[in-house]
């Protein structure tokens, strides 16, 4: 048992997740785009990488917690 690597379940559905979330990820990436040459640090796009972060918290929880039951 010492030699098995506990693996982590949410990282895995995570991972497969993130397609669900493409238009959350893509809002972001146009974010950062558009902020791009901000020298003053006062623009962010924080409230696109929360948003995205979210939808995937989103589904997967869903499947989540039914595995651990």
């Amino acid at each position: 048992m010492a030699d098995e690597e506990v693996s982590d379940p949410k990282a895995l559905l995570e991972d497969r997740t993130k397609a669900k979330c493409v238009y959350q990820w893509y809002e972001y990436q146009k974010c950062v785009k558009r902020i791009e040459g901000d020298e003053t640090g006062q623009k962010h796009c924080t409230g696109q990488y929360f948003d995205y972060w979210k939808c995937i918290d989103k589904h997967v929880a869903e499947k989540l917690f039914d595995s651990l039951k």
